[in-house]
């Protein structure tokens, strides 16, 4: 029993094996012989196109998810290492002590809700004090480069407007308490004032 034709229209006899093109009739009536293929022949309508991987994955870029990801979608749960299983536990469990205490606050809670002021109070101070570092890190480079500019030395433009720039960081030195070489100014005014004074 012959198999299916293939797309060159080779059949394949089960028993003996032995590959054909049956005999057909042509459009005028005649008809053609059954040809013999040679055992190994694979025409050219036969060989399947080779399909690079690549390529393929580009031409469909846009048309579906993350390349790779489709094997991760089922797999999440199994992977998930015991310090992951961990972590989801403690975030669940900080999500139900919330709730609980936005439900009905204790006294643990308002103890809290009264240090967190206190904190807040100390922060501006730390807040300036660190800004006012920036600043005067920010300006002792401006006057390096200001001394470079005196001295005949070309600037970039970003040094330049870093030079433009002394007047208002002493300004905004100025606007935190701290004087133009980045001392707090009650400091700086004991220190100018004679022994005699107070």
């Amino acid at each position: 029993m012959p198999s299916q034709p293939s797309a060159s229209g080779i059949v394949t006899d089960e028993k003996s094996g032995t590959r054909h093109i049956p005999e057909s009739v042509r459009p005028d009536g005649t008809t053609r012989k059954a040809i013999k293929i040679r055992p190994g022949y694979r025409p050219p309508e036969d060989v399947e196109v080779y399909k690079n991987p690549t390529a393929e994955n580009f031409r469909t870029r846009g048309k579906g998810p993350v390349p790779g990801a489709e094997g991760l979608k089922e797999d999440t749960k199994a992977d998930q290492s015991s310090a992951a299983n961990k972590n989801a536990k403690r975030r669940e469990a900080r999500k139900k002590a919330k709730a609980a205490e936005e439900a009905n606050p204790t006294e643990k809670g308002s103890t809290a809700n009264t240090a967190q002021p206190k904190a807040e109070e100390l922060e501006p101070e730390a807040e300036k004090e660190k800004k006012a570092r920036t600043l005067k890190k920010k300006l002792r480079q401006a006057k390096d480069l200001k001394d470079k500019k005196d001295g005949g030395e070309a600037l970039l433009p970003e040094q330049i407007a870093k030079v433009i720039k002394i007047n208002e960081l002493i300004r905004e030195l100025d606007a935190l308490g701290f004087d133009a070489e980045g001392e707090p100014k009650a400091a700086n005014d004991k220190a100018d004032q004679p022994d005699g004074e107070s």
